[in-house]
């Protein structure tokens, strides 16, 4: 899930910075959740999944597509 989160915010030419934004968080936040060091919550689960148009199941790694 966390390698899943990072890989979407590349192909979408995000930074870290911009999508912590986003997601009304800090950057390091945002970090932890990619690093794995801090669990997604459920509400920045769903805030994702809708940021870049996929399911909460794809970004969870239960599904392959998105």
């Amino acid at each position: 899930m966390y390698r899943r989160i990072r890989e979407l915010r590349e192909d979408h030419d995000l930074t870290q910075k911009k999508v912590a934004e986003l997601l009304h968080c800090s950057q390091q936040v945002y970090s932890n959740y990619e690093l794995g060091q801090r669990d997604i919550p459920t509400e920045v689960l769903i805030r994702l999944a809708l940021l870049y148009q996929v399911s909460t199941d794809y970004i969870l790694g239960l599904k392959d597509e998105p």
